[in-house]
């Protein structure tokens, strides 16, 4: 049997009116959830990939390390619902010679200050700074009006740093962090999610290096950016996963 819709059929044009409408609100509402699927997000300028919800949205701006350097920062965040991921990286390559800069201004009798002070301090404390970069970092996150339940150290895909875990004072959302540094990069990895939700640490082991092609870097033993990346010791041997 055929029906002809423009024939004075009232209830059948409203029905499929409706059915129509229905179709589409599916569509529409598919569409959202798959926004919101999870998926690898890698980052060739930052050497880093992660499972992100979504695209994350990138934002450019500037980090002031411990030492007062001023240096560029990227922060790539997305949202699931209540739930937030970001990942901070701060670049660290440029402050040698920032340090450099510095040292033309040195107080009178500060050594270390100077151009040619030793190579653990270097230039303007630069490399000071930099060796301490984790630890600074986390210090700033412990300054947050939260309650640190957990703080260990730990390795992501064999980089070393901290990862922590706070309650957040306002409304009793749980954050899981991990700081780490990665060939004069420093890393902030964080997932908040509301109080009574899983717990978001599957956002930060989720976390990969890759090189400038975007291929994987995996070591075979632990990467110290303070060491290995500041070149005290060789690189470890690493494999393409």
């Amino acid at each position: 049997m055929t029906f002809d819709l423009r024939s004075g059929h009232p209830e059948l044009c409203r029905g499929v009116r409706i059915t129509a409408l229905a179709l589409a609100l599916a569509v529409l509402v598919s569409g959202t959830a798959a926004a919101q699927e999870w998926d690898e997000y890698k980052s060739l300028r930052d050497g880093f990939g992660i499972n992100f919800p979504g695209q994350p949205k990138i934002a450019d701006t500037t980090w002031t390390s411990q030492m007062n350097y001023t240096l560029p920062m990227r922060v790539y965040s997305a949202e699931k619902g209540a739930e937030r991921y970001s990942i901070t990286v701060v670049d660290y390559t440029g402050i040698e010679q920032q340090g450099l800069e510095r040292a033309k201004n040195c107080p009178p009798g500060n050594a270390n200050c100077r151009a040619n002070a030793p190579a653990a301090i270097g230039p303007g404390y630069s490399h000071h700074d930099e060796r301490g970069a984790i630890v600074y970092a986390t210090f700033k996150l412990l300054q947050r009006d939260a309650k640190l339940d957990a703080m260990t150290w730990e390795w992501q895909d064999m980089v070393e740093g901290h990862l922590l875990q706070l309650v957040n004072t306002a409304d009793q959302s749980r954050t899981y962090a991990w700081i780490g540094m990665h060939a004069h990069k420093l890393y902030i990895v964080e997932g908040t999610v509301p109080a009574g939700y899983p717990e978001p640490g599957l956002f930060q082991q989720s976390l990969v290096w890759i090189d400038k092609d975007g291929k994987g870097i995996r070591y075979q033993q632990i990467y110290s950016n303070s060491y290995h990346g500041m070149g005290v010791y060789p690189v470890p041997a690493s494999t393409t996963p």
